[in-house]
């Protein structure tokens, strides 16, 4: 049998303390030691005073024009898909610019009012907004179908029984934002027009989180969680390499709308503007290079834009009661 011997533990621990105060004296010896043979007497020790604190200032990239794509899409996409134009723009206008991502709809129209975005490619709706706080519009957009225009679409798969535009009353609806334009506001128009609201569906959702929301709003309704969402014109080809294109029906397109639009921010030099009107109007899908960089970016051409081209989004937004005359 084993007995515990307290006295002899208590001895054992003191004699173990006494070690290592030994060590520790040791190891500041030698500290020192070494501390002097590594200093000459020429060299002086500085000394380090750790309670001062500075604030390290990251610069800022004050001298670049920003440019910035409502964020529709990723924030991955938005940049293979625009990077070789902002490319283009900066070699061919002489201007520095960057291309900058907010992470929402919202975010990106606070950037645009607080100066942090210069050029802005937005949808209409969020353009209207953004005129109302003193952004112009410059440039507007061919769409792929080789029109100044685009559309939303009303999506569902094969099997969730909705062929019409009607079948959608009672369903689950999930759309884009609430400032989409083709994701959302194009449809929910095209409901108002046959007297339904949103009060008529099962629910009303948005698709979540920053910046690619019209994937989501495809890839929800393909896994079966919503039955019908409404996206903007083009998405499905985004997303093709997602899903399994035949089991995703497009139920019906809503009517055209003027399409996607360059503003500069209220305050821009003029002169930084025209040189970079003139360099996106030199754009062509007939010259090589200009063909690569425009298909890059899902459009065919960009063409001059005047603030009035976009007063049908203002009668729509009116009807819509997102929409009041009031501009600063």
């Amino acid at each position: 049998m084993t007995y515990y011997d307290s006295r002899s533990a208590e001895k054992k621990a003191g004699v173990s303390r006494f070690r290592m105060r030994q060590l520790a004296v040791i190891a500041v010896m030698l500290f020192f030691c070494f501390a002097a043979v590594g200093c000459s007497e020429e060299e002086e020790i500085v000394h380090v005073d750790m309670s001062r604190r500075e604030r390290v200032i990251v610069p800022e990239y004050t001298d670049a024009v920003t440019y910035a794509y409502l964020p529709q899409y990723s924030h991955t996409t938005s940049y293979i898909r625009h990077n070789p134009l902002v490319e283009y723009l900066e070699r061919v206008s002489g201007i520095t610019m960057r291309q900058v991502f907010p992470d929402t709809f919202e975010e990106h129209t606070r950037m645009v009012e607080r100066g942090e975005i210069d050029i802005s490619f937005s949808n209409p709706f969020t353009y209207v907004k953004l005129a109302q706080k003193g952004a112009t519009a410059f440039a507007r957009v061919i769409e792929p179908s080789g029109l100044p225009f685009f559309r939303g679409q009303i999506i569902a798969r094969i099997d969730s029984g909705i062929r019409r535009l009607e079948d959608c009353k009672g369903k689950r609806w999930i759309a884009v934002d609430p400032l989409s334009a083709g994701g959302y506001l194009f449809a929910l128009g095209m409901f108002r027009d046959m007297g339904l609201d949103t009060g008529d569906f099962a629910t009303v959702d948005f698709a979540p989180g920053p910046g690619g929301k019209q994937e989501k709003a495809v890839l929800a309704v393909y896994a079966g969680k919503y039955d019908f969402a409404s996206i903007r014109e083009g998405t499905l080809e985004v997303v093709r390499d997602k899903i399994e294109p035949e089991r995703i029906r497009v139920v019906v397109s809503t009517r055209d709308y003027p399409g996607w639009v360059y503003a500069a921010r209220k305050g821009l030099d003029p002169q930084v503007v025209a040189r970079i009107k003139q360099a996106m109007f030199r754009l062509s899908m007939e010259d090589p290079e200009g063909g690569r960089i425009l298909a890059n970016a899902g459009i065919r051409g960009i063409i001059p834009a005047e603030d009035k081209d976009y007063d049908p989004i203002r009668i729509l937004m009116a009807k819509l009661g997102l929409y009041s005359e009031e501009r600063e």
